[in-house]
């Protein structure tokens, strides 16, 4: 259901998981209700339908706003740079370093997250960045970037 949700506007991916979703998480809500009653209380199961339960709300968020992904694979896909690289930023030489690192490459997955080259990106702000107007700055940021446009 999510990949035919994938893609749509917000109120018509909501809309979609109320009519599809809603309804299938409703039966498992009442499924795991009446199992954990019929199941040792310390038994994993119950234990995991315990915890199901105790979120339910966090679950089914997903279902009212059709903003949200149902699963945080973007958000993973963009930190999986930072957990490969995690051991050569060791040696960034000073605590200073490594904070400079850190805004580096959140500029960078920035960049890749709004589709952009980082390289061209980054060529292109750092070349203009001292002459672009203070007042103007957000101009420069990755969501709002126009390549080789001058103040």
């Amino acid at each position: 259901m999510e990949k035919e949700a994938r893609g749509l506007a917000p109120p018509a991916r909501r809309a979609l998981r109320q009519k599809k979703a809603k309804p299938w998480l409703d039966e498992l809500k009442t499924w795991l209700e009446t199992q954990q009653k019929e199941v040792l209380p310390k038994s994993p199961f119950a234990e995991a339908a315990q915890y199901a339960l105790t979120h339910w709300t966090a679950l089914t968020r997903y279902l009212d706003d059709g903003r949200l992904e149902i699963d945080n694979n973007a958000a993973e896909n963009a930190l999986r740079s930072v957990a490969i690289g995690r051991n050569n930023w060791t040696f960034s030489g000073s605590d200073a370093g490594g904070e400079r690192a850190a805004v580096i490459y959140s500029v960078i997955e920035s960049a890749r997250r709004h589709g952009l080259d980082p390289y061209a990106y980054l060529r292109d702000v750092l070349g203009r960045v001292s002459t672009h107007p203070q007042r103007r700055i957000a101009e420069l940021l990755p969501d709002q970037w126009k390549p080789g446009v001058t103040p």
